[in-house]
């Protein structure tokens, strides 16, 4: 580890021991359920700049857009991604971006929480119960309601599926509404949504055609992930020659990460993009995307494309594809063989 990750990894234990206790004074709150309740401003906190946890707020948003219809809603979010996943989100009033690197820029840092301060909100949510800056701006907001995201045995049993990172905000933001007197949903939780429109969806044809010029249909791959989550190029050629065997009636193309490198050796036909929304424009328009659990498999999971999501560490259960028939293969258990069955189902099922 180097020094640079010991001092944040320290930066975050000291954060966390401070802010850990913020909100506990909220959670046996009295509400005068006699007022009438209004919501029309609500800001979501999650500070985190990573493609893939932005994409894992979206079934909340959708959650909250469901529930209440008119409101506004502002995000406190971290970095510059948010604007393009949320782009095609009509609730999304005002995106506070907390700078990737605060220290070094603590003007915008400061701003930002004044940013949050001058705002008067109906619901301030908390969506990462871990976060300390995300605990903080909870704190600092001014709103009539305030979740600050806390273990609940009790929605964990009701759930099986509480541990998905995606999910746990939506059950335990519909419990909390309970305390404001509405009823508790059962439906579903939302997938992950990029929100494509008919336009960008169109384009991303275009661009798979032009890349597998036949009337084949396509199974995108993306062979890369970081640290030990990606699996070495002699694990991915002798998967991808069995993929060629197996569905010999399909065109494969390899998704190439910002990196620009393949663990195939660019055996297949490639796509090469930094640009998000283009990025699953083309792989919406895909059969299925096969690929190690990354901030790309949740891009494609939020394109509503069927996502086989490889994993070899134990956060299967957190971090998971799901809807759309999707699938978490557990490479610690079976074979190749066995997974490429797996995957075959879920092209059937298309």
């Amino acid at each position: 580890m180097t020094i640079l990750k010991k001092v944040n990894v320290f930066r975050r234990i000291l954060t966390h021991s401070l802010t850990k206790n913020i909100g506990s004074s909220q959670k046996n709150q009295v509400i005068d359920l006699t007022q009438k309740i209004e919501i029309k401003r609500i800001l979501i906190s999650r500070p985190n700049h990573r493609l893939g946890n932005l994409l894992l707020i979206t079934p909340l948003v959708q959650e909250v857009i469901a529930t209440f219809p008119d409101c506004k809603i502002d995000l406190f979010v971290k970095g510059g991604l948010a604007p393009i996943v949320f782009q095609n989100y009509e609730n999304i009033n005002y995106i506070i971006e907390l700078p990737k690197k605060p220290f070094k820029n603590l003007i915008a840092y400061f701003q930002v929480w004044i940013k949050i301060k001058k705002q008067q909100y109906d619901i301030v949510l908390n969506v990462d119960k871990n976060s300390s800056s995300g605990r903080l701006s909870a704190q600092f907001a001014n709103a009539k309601y305030k979740f600050f995201g806390e273990n609940n045995d009790t929605i964990q049993l009701k759930h099986p599926d509480y541990e998905h990172i995606a999910k746990y905000p939506v059950y335990e933001f519909r419990s909390f509404l309970t305390k404001l007197g509405f009823q508790e949903k059962e439906n579903p939780v939302p997938p992950l949504d990029l929100k494509l429109s008919a336009a960008e969806l169109s384009e991303g044809k275009k661009t798979l055609d032009h890349i597998v010029p036949n009337h084949k249909k396509t199974i995108s791959i993306f062979t890369y992930a970081t640290d030990d989550k990606c699996y070495s190029e002699n694990w991915w050629e002798d998967f991808y020659e069995q993929l060629k065997t197996t569905f010999e009636d399909y065109n494969i193309m390899e998704v190439l990460p910002v990196e620009n490198i393949s663990q195939i050796g660019f055996k297949a036909p490639t796509f090469y993009s930094k640009d998000i929304r283009e990025i699953g424009s083309v792989i919406a328009n895909t059969e299925i995307f096969i690929g190690a659990d990354s901030g790309i498999m949740h891009l494609a999971s939020s394109t509503l494309t069927p996502t086989a999501g490889l994993f070899s560490r134990a956060n299967i259960n957190t971090y998971k594809p799901y809807s759309n028939h999707s699938v978490a293969i557990n490479t610690a258990i079976g074979d190749k063989e066995h997974w490429i069955k797996i995957i075959n189902n879920i092209i059937a099922k298309n």
